[in-house]
């Protein structure tokens, strides 16, 4: 891993104003923000109110069976009121993972990233990272997570504050000056 040290930059190495943690943090606020407002309709659309309010009284019963010392089976119990059948799966996994390397693909930004003036670029050339490097910095995202979202916290810790999925794809997160 890069050392968070503040040592002098590789000669080849671009003048960039890279993104900090809380910053990145706020983007993916925004982000997560626009996910829910999608999401909810689209969710509400598909399973109406009668399935969400036996889906809170499900959740409820299994509460009080978790503080009564049980052990509810959480994931049978949602797919049982068929909050995990194949639609499901493509608006709350596969939709919001499409947009995602779409928005980076097209744009180098998520709409969190554009608000706070922040964009992705291949750490080597600066410009747009390629397919692959997106691919693997989302699948990054993954090993960020584990431990306790350490891969995430190193961007505060890191001098190009870049996050373990920024290191493995060689990206990094700079403020947008075009």
């Amino acid at each position: 891993m890069e050392s968070s040290s503040s040592s002098s930059p590789d000669p080849g190495e671009r003048a960039f104003e890279y993104v900090g943690f809380w910053k990145r943090f706020l983007a993916f606020l925004i982000d997560s923000m626009i996910v829910l407002v999608v999401l909810v309709p689209l969710l509400l659309l598909m399973h109406g109110t009668h399935d969400w309010a036996r889906l809170g009284s499900y959740m409820q019963q299994a509460i009080e069976q978790s503080a009564a010392g049980g052990n509810p089976d959480l994931a049978a119990g949602v797919a049982r009121l068929g909050f995990a059948g194949p639609v499901d799966f493509l608006v709350q996994v596969v939709l919001p993972i499409v947009a995602l390397l779409a928005f980076w693909r097209f744009r180098s930004a998520t709409p969190g990233k554009m608000a706070i003036g922040a964009k992705i670029v291949d750490a080597k050339t600066g410009r747009a990272p390629s397919n692959w490097r997106l691919l693997v910095r989302f699948l990054g995202y993954f090993v960020s997570m584990i431990p306790f979202g350490l891969g995430f916290i190193w961007i505060a810790l890191n001098r190009r504050k870049r996050g373990w999925h920024d290191m493995l794809a060689d990206t990094l997160v700079v403020y947008d000056d075009d």
